[in-house]
């Protein structure tokens, strides 16, 4: 055998146990929660549940408020990712295509978002939540999360933006276009991998986001997803079936949403990385 095939089977070898790593704890994941609670912790772990059940699955959906707890999200989520892709994209654009002094120094300052661990922003954005009266509030997700998005969005979106020719701005310009114009019907549109690729990564950030949840929701009916989930823990045992059950179903939305843009995914993750 060449040095080349060796090459082409361990490189094969390496992606497939790689690929058995990542998705034997969401096979694992789907098997419990079809499993009865005396069956859920038993070794060896079982893949193949025997005996099967749907009861957590009834039981999830019919108790603990989940569909309303579902619909928080779901509000939240696509709120806030429309908002941040938006917001995000437009800031792209003027840094993109716009020369104005401290533009660099502004993108910068921007970025250093990037750096700083969310957990040490708790307490700041804490205070500001409640000066700014959004404790309690799906507003106050939404507003932190949009806040919390926009310097990776537009990082990624700025590289795109400035990866577009400039003589096809130019010619707009020439037509008599204004910067509006030329954002909303050139920019976005030539776009669309960038903004799948926000969009999914931005939706899931949101999405499965539990410490600013858990610190500014008490109210019950606000809760979301991934906080109350944490209600199917008892007094003196965690009902693994229906959190396992309850998890399967909070990953729909996101294998949904990855559905419908993964054919600009891949195109998106190296947009603007080289500058032509």
């Amino acid at each position: 055998m060449s040095r080349m095939s060796l090459a082409v089977v361990f490189r094969y070898v390496v992606l497939a146990v790689g690929a058995i790593i990542m998705v034997t704890p969401f096979v694992y994941l789907l098997s419990t929660s079809f499993k009865p609670q005396a069956y859920v912790l038993t070794i060896p772990p079982e893949f193949i549940p025997d005996p099967a059940t749907t009861a957590n699955y009834e039981q999830v959906l019919t108790s603990h408020n989940f569909g309303l707890y579902f619909l928080n999200s779901t509000i939240v989520a696509v709120i806030s990712t429309a908002l941040s892709v938006l917001i995000s994209s437009m800031m792209a654009f003027a840094f993109a295509r716009f020369e104005f002094r401290g533009r660099e120094l502004i993108f910068r300052i921007l970025l250093i978002g990037l750096i700083v661990p969310a957990m040490m922003l708790i307490v700041p954005q804490f205070v500001l939540a409640k000066q700014l009266h959004l404790l309690d509030s799906l507003v106050g997700l939404i507003v932190f999360y949009v806040a919390g998005t926009l310097a990776l969005n537009t990082f990624l979106l700025r590289g795109f933006f400035e990866s577009i020719p400039a003589e096809l701005d130019q010619a707009m310009q020439i037509d008599g276009a204004s910067a509006w114009w030329r954002y909303w019907r050139l920019a976005l549109p030539l776009a669309k991998p960038a903004l799948a690729t926000a969009t999914i990564f931005t939706f899931l950030a949101n999405w499965d986001e539990f410490a600013w949840a858990l610190t500014i929701i008490t109210d019950q009916d606000k809760l979301t997803l991934p906080v109350a989930i944490q209600l199917f823990q008892g007094q003196n045992a965690t009902q693994w079936g229906l959190v396992f059950a309850a998890s399967a179903i909070a990953i729909v939305p996101v294998i949904i949403v990855f559905l419908v843009f993964q054919r600009y995914f891949v195109q998106g993750l190296t947009a603007g990385a080289v500058k032509g």
